[in-house]
């Protein structure tokens, strides 16, 4: 019995296999991904300084806008005098600081700024949702021309100064004003309204005056963020069903989730600094109790009342309390949404 009688024929037109063809072909593959991680390294080598050039002018504003003026802190700690300078002023330790809670009269006036300070600025983060809705709702709108119209009277508001939004509001608001002389003409008062010489509801008019002057502005990051979310989502959500107003609750709304929680850290860190310019125009000797904030009052302590040293005092703790804020609200926003900023 032969020892190839059960093995299958051999086909003389068989050709061995192409082993070092195929080593060959590895090889090269190999050599071609060493020259790509090669010439990547090499791309980011070369890239990284011209990167660094184009950020390096804002790293010098925020230095120069921002860290240097932390100099001025020294002041806080002398009995600060303008025409002496620093190094003529005597210095006074802690006196400044001990004078803000030593006081009660001191006591009792810091707390009416800072429940001041926080109503606004928790209005603001109340209504903060707002302009989510109104980047939603201006996305809906099909006819660009129309939509144009309505971002750009929306958004030129921002571009207005108070100190003209504040002349706009006397000759509506004022007791001479368009409103009280048209509701006078018709009958329906006898004395005129005095909406801006009141502390009533000055909290809530200042909410609305903010409201009608950012909420366009506030509206263009989430338009923003809306063009990036994926337009597969609406065509599939639109294949199995879901109208308009679905597609905007369960795609739109929760895909700029991320971004509004971000921006809502940095407001809750920004409490304590809502501005100065919106209130320092609108106060007069009527509604000075309700509407002076934070940095309005510690403007007139220090240029009206001539205190540098007990403002920079009390902007050192504003300063420290905004930075709690910030990582108290980052920390918990991680924990529930897991989005940081820091």
């Amino acid at each position: 019995m032969s020892l190839t009688q059960g093995a299958p024929p051999l086909d003389s037109g068989a050709t061995a296999p192409p082993v070092r063809d195929r080593r060959r072909g590895r090889d090269d593959d190999q050599e071609g991904r060493r020259h790509t991680r090669v010439a990547r390294r090499t791309g980011k080598k070369k890239a990284s300084p011209a990167m660094f050039l184009v950020v390096l002018p804002f790293l010098v504003l925020v230095l120069v806008f921002s860290y240097l003026p932390l100099a001025g802190w020294a002041t806080a700690f002398f009995d600060y005098k303008p025409a002496l300078g620093l190094s003529g002023s005597e210095f006074v330790g802690l006196q400044w600081f001990r004078m803000l809670v030593s006081s009660p009269t001191q006591l009792q006036q810091i707390g009416q700024v800072m429940a001041n300070t926080l109503a606004m600025s928790f209005l603001g983060i109340a209504t903060s949702l707002l302009p989510v809705f109104f980047a939603m709702l201006l996305n809906e709108i099909r006819a660009p021309w129309f939509k144009n119209a309505v971002q750009t009277l929306t958004t030129l508001p921002n571009f207005i100064s108070w100190v003209l939004v504040y002349m706009i509001a006397f000759s509506m608001f004022s007791t001479s004003g368009l409103v009280n002389s048209v509701l006078n003409d018709w009958g329906l008062i006898t004395t005129p309204i005095k909406f801006l010489d009141t502390g009533e509801h000055v909290w809530l008019t200042m909410l609305l005056w903010s409201l009608w002057k950012g909420l366009g502005w506030g509206a263009i990051m989430y338009l923003a963020a809306i063009t990036s979310i994926d337009p597969a989502l609406y065509e599939s959500a639109r294949i199995d069903g879901a109208g308009r107003f679905q597609l905007m609750r369960y795609i739109t709304f929760p895909q700029l989730m991320p971004t509004y929680v971000v921006l809502l850290v940095l407001s809750i860190a920004n409490m304590l600094n809502n501005g100065m310019e919106q209130y320092y125009v609108f106060q007069n000797a009527f509604n000075k109790e309700h509407i002076q904030v934070l940095d309005l009052y510690v403007y007139n302590i220090g240029i009206t009342g001539n205190s540098l040293s007990m403002a920079t005092a009390l902007g050192m703790l504003k300063s420290v309390i905004s930075v709690l804020l910030l990582v108290t609200a980052n920390a918990i926003a991680k924990r529930a949404r897991g989005t940081s900023i820091i």
